[in-house]
Order: structure tokens, then C-alpha cells, then sequence
């Protein structure tokens, strides 16, 4: 029997770090009553042993069934792999805060690698590797025909060595070749200072911590002491860029800022594997004003934070579209082959909404203004967009995402200086401050079928 596995992720595509995950049950070792699988099965031992005794070249047996299993997952949707005990063993290691690497949140599209975001402060954001270029080769080899586990593999290497990586960006007409020097990827994962004295701002960058919440709970305390609290306007919290992670952290950081109530809940294929996550008592800001910064690279576990704060109107969010990742990998370890990623759930915001395929329209919408340099080289990106993803239940043409950019200089951020302006009163919307106590009846009324439909079911 696998035994059961332990891990949770909510996020945007893995690649160089995980983003979506949950506890497993066990998986049955195969299906009943499914005899046609069974031959197409007995198909694939047949053209397995053809390949293995007459190729032209003796093949790597190992490496063939790793191909056929990373080829069924892939075909299933971006998000669901299999990992080698190695890289099984990697995740490990950077969910306890450190990795070595590039620094970058990548997924596979049109057999290239894609870049979902590069993480702050590390070797591919100093190298200027951008969100939405698309890496084509590694050290001179195309990427065309490796898997996104292998390319990611091919990324990894030692500290301080040289990798050669050609990048393709919209908007540009030769491919850009970049040397970048890999180095360790520290996982700070939580940023925080005071802005203009009376504001408290504090950044998540991921969420494949397993420290996250304690290091936000830290970070407030920190800025309760430096701000006295008849000084404290609000807080801002900023999920731009964050491409997701556990989602047992994205739990808690919601609970960070509420009292009670649904922060999320997950549908499986069976109505008996719905979960719901709840707040408890005690929310650490005090009841503060807090805004939410959101754009495009909001990811997943983000988006739970995003949606439960925003439902339950305890925040209200600033920004663009987010990229409307709704779905949950399972990681079933394998023993000592590794493990299986596997999609088995959507999530569902505390309103009951669904955000695959659409992701979360902010309250207040700011548009990022980018500069003149990359006018035209950064495109919205967003679940929708990549290519064999889970259809969302409200997913239209209009898709999900937006453009993923936040400016490295403070008094270039639109978004951030919006948020200020709106603790501080210089600017005013209807949607600022967020009132909880309208939460309530308004999400009851989000759950409730109108009676018209209950009727036209009953017929």
C-alpha cells in the first residue's frame, strides 16, 4: 500500500519551487472493472520491450519509464508531475528556507520553459531575467523535448558555477543569452518595513516555507514596536509576485488577520474529500485597516489569502487580475522512487467561488506603469493562457492574470503608493476600509440558490 503523504502546496506552477499542495489518501493500485485500460497497458509493456531489445542504441531503461510517466502527468495539466527522489528531496529542502539555483518560478509551455516570476534578490532577477521570457536552451542545448523536471534539473548545479541560458522575450527580435552565476537561493520569505512612519508593510514572497507564518507573526510584532499603536494608520500586505506554496501557510496567514470564518475550503472528484479551512479567534493587526496588493504573479496560495480577505471584507485589494491558479497538487511520496504531484482538488474562496481559469479582481483597480524600456516586453500572464489547464467553472474568453511587474524602486511603484495614499486618507474609494461586519450577510446570500432555479430543479 503507498502510505499516506504529508505534503499540501497551493501555488502557480513548480518548476524551481513547488506552488499548490495538500494531504493525501491513499490511491488504489489500480481501477476496477476497466479492462480496456488493462490492454492498453499490456500495449505499453509490449513497445516498452520492443524499444528496450531493438532501438538502435541500448536505452536508459530508468530514464525511459521516468519519460512515460512525466508524459502521462503532463498531459493531464501544467501542475501534476513526478519527481525523482532527488528532487522530491530538493522540494524538501527549500520548504525549510534555503535552496541552490537560479531563483526563478518556472512552468513548461510550447516545450519551452517558461518563467512564472524570478524570487527577489536572486542570481536570475540581478541578471534581469524577466516574468513571461522564455527559456529555449540551456549550456547550448534546446530544451525542446526535455520535460520541465529534466530542465529544472539541468538549472541546479553547483554554487558559484557559470550556467548559459538564451531567452526569448516578446517584443524582442534576436534571443537574449545570459550568463547567470548559480548561487544559494536563501528563502526570505517575508519582508517588512514602516513607510511614512505610521504605516506597516510587509511582503510574502512564497509560500514554501514552513516557518512563513511565524516570521509575519514576528514581523508585525516588530512594527508594533517601532509604530506606537495610536500612530498606526493600517497595514499593507503585498502578495505580488508570490507564486504560492503550502497550503496549511496560506491558512494561517489569513488567520494572522482574522477573527473567525472560512478562509478556503477544497473539492476533490468525491463530495466525501471536501475540506473546509477555518480562521480562530485572534486577528494580530487589532482590527487595523489593511490593504492587499495583488497583480498578475499572485499565485495560488496567494489567492487563497486574496480571496478569504477580500470575501470576508477584511481587507480590500489593490491592483490588477491575479493569475487564477485554483487547483491543488497532492504529493504522494513513492519510498525511495520518489514522489507523485498529482492535481486532485479546487479550491473555493469563502463566497464558494472558484477562481481557476479567472483569478481575483481586485476591489481597486491600479494599473503598474511600466517603463519606457520594457513598454511592449511584458505580456499578462495568467492560468488560462497555459496550455492543457483545468477549465474553470466560471472561466470565460476573458481569462485570468494580468501583467506581472512590480518596479524595484519604491517611488516607482503606482500600486504602493495608491496603497499609502488610501491609509493615510489622501485618496478615497467606497471599497476603503473593507467592513467585516457586511461579510456575513452578503456571503450567505453568495451561497444561497435563488428560488427561481431551486423550483426549476425540483421540475
Amino acid at each position: 500500500m503507498i502510505r499516506r503523504a504529508t505534503l499540501l502546496l497551493a501555488g502557480a506552477a513548480l518548476g524551481a519551487a513547488a506552488t499548490g499542495i495538500l494531504v493525501s489518501a491513499d490511491i488504489p493500485a489500480r481501477a476496477a472493472g476497466d479492462d480496456s485500460t488493462y490492454r492498453e497497458m499490456s500495449l505499453f509493456g509490449d513497445v516498452f520491450e520492443r524499444v528496450r531489445s531493438q532501438y538502435v542504441s541500448p536505452p536508459d531503461e530508468q530514464k525511459m519509464i521516468q519519460d512515460a510517466i512525466n508524459g502521462m502527468l503532463s498531459g493531464l495539466d501544467p501542475h501534476s508531475s513526478y519527481m525523482t527522489a532527488e528532487e522530491s528531496e530538493e522540494m524538501r529542502d527549500q520548504s525549510k528556507g534555503e535552496f541552490g539555483g537560479l531563483g526563478i518560478e518556472v512552468t513548461m509551455e510550447d516545450d519551452v520553459v517558461k518563467v512564472v516570476a524570478p524570487i527577489d534578490d536572486t542570481p536570475a532577477s540581478n541578471s534581469g531575467v524577466l516574468a513571461g521570457d522564455k527559456i529555449v536552451e540551456i549550456d547550448g542545448e534546446s530544451v525542446r523535448g526535455m520535460s520541465l523536471n529534466d530542465a529544472v534539473d539541468r538549472m541546479r548545479g553547483e554554487v558559484g558555477e557559470p550556467i548559459d541560458v538564451t531567452i526569448i522575450r516578446d517584443g524582442v527580435a534576436k534571443p537574449i543569452e545570459m550568463t547567470i552565476v548559480r548561487g544559494i537561493i536563501p528563502v526570505q520569505s517575508v519582508k517588512w518595513r514602516v513607510e511614512n512612519d505610521n504605516i506597516g508593510y510587509i511582503r510574502l514572497t512564497t509560500f514554501m516555507n514552513e516557518k512563513l507564518d511565524e516570521s509575519l507573526v514576528e514581523a508585525i510584532d516588530e512594527i508594533k514596536k517601532e509604530v506606537p499603536e495610536d500612530q498606526l494608520k493600517g497595514y499593507i500586505l503585498d502578495l505580488r509576485l508570490n507564486p504560492g506554496g503550502f497550503l496549511n501557510q496560506a491558512v494561517a496567514v489569513a488567520d494572522t488577520f482574522l477573527d473567525e470564518g472560512e478562509v478556503v475550503s477544497t473539492r476533490g472528484r468525491n463530495s466525501s474529500e471536501t475540506r473546509r479551512f477555518d480562521a480562530g479567534p485572534g486577528d494580530l493587526t487589532d482590527g487595523k485597516p489593511l490593504v492587499v496588493l495583488v497583480n498578475g504573479g499572485s499565485a495560488s496560495a496567494s489567492e487563497i489569502v486574496a480571496g478569504a480577505l477580500q470575501d470576508l471584507k477584511r481587507a480590500t485589494l489593490v491592483g490588477t487580475r491575479t493569475f487564477g491558479k485554483g487547483s491543488v497538487q497532492t504529493i504522494v511520496p513513492l519510498g525511495s522512487e520518489g514522489s507523485l504531484r498529482l492535481t486532485t482538488a479546487l479550491y473555493y474562496t469563502p463566497s464558494g467561488t472558484s477562481i481557476q481559469g479567472t483569478g481575483i479582481s481586485p476591489d481597486i483597480v491600479v494599473e503598474q506603469v511600466l517603463p519606457e524600456d520594457l513598454e511592449g516586453l511584458i505580456r499578462p500572464e495568467g492560468e488560462s493562457a497555459l496550455r492543457g489547464h483545468i477549465q474553470g467553472d466560471a472561466e470565460t474568453e476573458e481569462g485570468s492574470g494580468s501583467v506581472a511587474y512590480v518596479p524595484r524602486e519604491t517611488e516607482d511603484d503606482v500600486q504602493l503608493k495608491y496603497a499609502i495614499d488610501l491609509l493615510e486618507g489622501k485618496v478615497t474609494d467606497d471599497a476603503f476600509p473593507a467592513d467585516p461586519e457586511k461579510a456575513v450577510q452578503e456571503l450567505q446570500a453568495a451561497k444561497t440558490p435563488e428560488p427561481e432555479k431551486e423550483m426549476e430543479d425540483a421540475h
